[in-house]
């Protein structure tokens, strides 16, 4: 077995090892999720805590670890008599980003169930994490429907499996711990709530704790055994006070005035529903009994809201998490109690060395404080070779916008945009199983079946069914895709004040690509050609981030934005084959470039004669994804009370549709219209 990094020995991280800490002493207070960029000792932390964690007490040969001394009623593998059992270090079980449902939950025999009427199943991962730990590293990266299923059981401390008429219980109380890089994606606002607390980790910038880092971890690789040695007296120390403080956990007193305290801080911050408050409640009373204190202070309180209260109150994926500790020290002022507890002064570094919270940035992201104003002509284009850039304007507020999806059915990853064949959702066929046997058509197996009892001998009402005849349920849900923008950002589409609108549509796009659970990619093009603003990534976030600082001035390359573009999809597609892609342009159409401007004679030309040949290469540029069979839209960004159409033209030789900026809402009555419309022709 493999040595784990001593808990003890971990550098800085003061609030992740709080976390955890507190969480080993209270399970009840929900688990950790572990927010932060890679290489920061996420992993290693969790792993080095299950070493801490007291033996357990388990019914001999139970798969499901029943405590002997309270065992489930409802246990698959009993009914057990409560008695002596037998000790066991806790575990730690990792949930792998693609496990399978069955995996997770475990899985019924089919076979057996069908052939000998035998109710046999296999426990999954949420019985092996029972009374122990449940690590999900790349929590984000899960399916939907696993977080689902995993939070729901850690919330009820039971997993239920249905399958075929037969049903199965067994309890799941573990600790659950989450970590993510945020930069990856975020999980929904709805499963944030479910983790009790949070913590962000960043690498030390101070020289000397790196430093100690590093020589920690060389000295642990060269001689782990060794290294944990060295360790052992204050791994000792520290699961010491760990069964201390369960033990003193039942006596810890949580007054009045600490409950107003919880109370009006969860108001205060805006804090959706009442799990807060409990949580809140419960690690503060955890705090206490970590300190080695029977009454719950007001620092308790403070260290509590820090960690269990900044990934509640984000609103959407654009929110900046963190709390505003000078609001949260006026509240817990405002409403000390009588209580003892209430007359102590708030301690900034709280209990048990945990330090500070890093304080994130609450402000509004990105640069954007003043509107774009053209300084060229009407449609902001310089004739000279020298454009001046200018300001980036700042977004308009976000809308609802209608649904974009891509034709055809795919298989990509699970999701909520376009029709996909998954392993979860309607069920539309059925086909012969392709290895494991998982989602059974009962009526499409009988049928198979069917034509063969009497060459088999078949006697009384039975059916006998063998492994060939069992087909396997094909579904229809829906996915994912990549949704890359293609952003124009040159002057004609800072005339008139436009490029605050398209950024509050295309920040509109985002969020419906968040909520779609897209991966997301944004091009832009501008002045003298196009860059790659953002990869592909599944963190809207971030694109929010680039979208906002974004600025705008100089000719139209769309040419070589659609190339561009081109290019990211064709390596995309060489590392995720089964994810489709939508491209989303969002332009006026008017492309022009070095070639236009030198040919124009005038700023009438330049901005129609001279745009010829510009305009060809875009379409040729455009025809590329056409004979591809690249699902594309142009949000068509063109206005005044002139109108060239040239963006119609560039989705006629994408071969996509295209939509002004007023039919991208979703209840926008032009775009009402212009459905009605289309209907009405199909059905003539």
């Amino acid at each position: 077995m493999t040595t784990p990094f001593p808990f003890t020995a971990v550098v800085g991280q003061d609030d992740l090892r709080l976390a955890l800490l507190l969480n080993a002493v209270s399970p009840a207070v929900g688990g950790v999720l572990v927010r932060g960029e890679k290489g920061t000792a996420k992993s290693t932390a969790v792993r080095a805590l299950s070493a801490l964690l007291p033996e357990v007490a388990v019914v001999p040969g139970c798969r499901f670890s029943c405590d002997p001394a309270g065992p489930d009623p409802s246990c698959p593998d009993g009914p057990h008599e409560p008695g002596a059992g037998a000790a066991r270090p806790a575990r730690m079980v990792e949930l792998p980003v693609g496990a399978s449902e069955d995996r997770l939950v475990g899985a019924l025999d089919i076979e057996r169930a069908l052939a000998e009427g035998v109710k046999a199943f296999e426990p999954g991962l949420l019985a092996d994490a029972h009374r122990g730990i449940l690590y999900v590293d790349e929590v984000n990266l899960l399916h939907d429907h696993l977080v689902d299923l995993l939070l729901d059981a850690a919330a009820m401390g039971a997993s239920y499996v249905e399958r075929e008429g037969v049903s199965v219980r067994h309890a799941a109380r573990f600790l659950l711990v989450g970590t993510m890089n945020p930069e990856e994606g975020e999980l929904r606002p709805q499963l944030l709530d479910r983790f009790g607390l949070t913590v962000e980790v960043a690498a030390s910038r101070e020289p000397d704790q790196r430093v100690e880092v590093v020589r920690r971890r060389l000295a642990y690789d060269d001689d782990p055994a060794g290294f944990a040695a060295r360790w052992a007296a204050e791994e000792a120390g520290v699961r010491q006070r760990i069964v201390a403080a369960r033990e003193l956990l039942p006596e810890v007193r949580l007054g009045d005035g600490a409950l107003r305290q919880i109370a009006a801080t969860c108001a205060a911050f805006e804090v959706d529903g009442m799990r807060a408050d409990i949580v809140m409640a419960r690690t503060a009373t955890a705090l206490a009994a970590w300190a080695g204190r029977t009454d719950v202070l007001a620092e308790d309180v403070r260290q509590a809201a820090l960690l269990a209260l900044p990934h509640r109150r984000r609103r959407n994926p654009f929110d900046a998490p963190g709390l505003d500790e000078d609001k949260l020290d006026d509240t817990l002022e405002q409403f000390a109690g009588d209580d003892s507890e209430g007359d102590e002064d708030p301690d900034p570094d709280g209990p048990g060395g945990g330090g500070g919270q890093p304080q994130p940035d609450s402000g509004p992201q990105g640069g954007g404080d003043t509107a774009a104003r053209p300084e060229a002509g009407e449609d902001g284009e310089p004739q000279a070779s020298g454009a001046r850039e200018q300001p980036a304007a700042r977004a308009a507020e976000p809308f609802r916008t209608k649904v974009l999806s891509v034709p055809g059915i795919g298989e990509g990853v699970a999701g909520r945009r376009s029709r996909a064949r998954t392993e979860h959702g309607r069920t539309t066929g059925a086909r012969r199983p392709r290895g494991t046997l998982t989602k059974l058509h009962l009526a499409a197996t009988v049928q198979a079946a069917a034509p063969h009892q009497r060459a088999r001998g078949r006697s009384g009402t039975g059916l006998v069914i063998r492994r060939d005849d069992l087909r396997q349920a094909t579904r229809e849900g829906r996915e994912g895709n990549l949704v890359l923008f293609v952003v124009d950002a040159s002057g004609s589409m800072a005339a008139r004040q436009r490029m605050g609108a398209v950024k509050g549509a295309v920040l509109s796009l985002l969020l419906d690509a968040y909520q779609r659970r897209d991966k997301v990619g944004l091009v832009t093009f501008r002045g003298a050609g196009a860059e790659v603003a953002l990869p592909p990534t599944s963190s809207v976030d971030a694109a929010a981030v680039r979208l906002e600082s974004l600025p705008t001035g100089g000719r139209t390359p769309l040419a070589a934005g659609l190339l561009k573009a081109h290019e990211v999809l064709r390596v995309e597609r060489l590392r995720d084959p089964a994810r489709r892609a939508l491209v989303v342009v969002v332009t006026d159409g008017r492309a022009t470039g070095m070639g236009a401007a030198r040919s124009a004679s005038g700023r009438g030309g330049g901005r129609v004669t001279g745009g010829t040949e510009p305009v060809a290469l875009a379409g040729r540029a455009a025809r590329l994804f056409a004979a591809e069979g690249v699902a594309s839209v142009v949000v068509d960004c063109e206005s005044g009370p002139v109108r060239l159409g040239l963006a119609g033209q560039l989705a006629g030789e994408l071969g996509g549709s295209a939509v002004t900026l007023d039919e991208l809402r979703a209840d926008s009555i032009a775009g009402l219209v212009r459905d009605v419309q289309g209907t009405s022709r199909r059905a003539a």
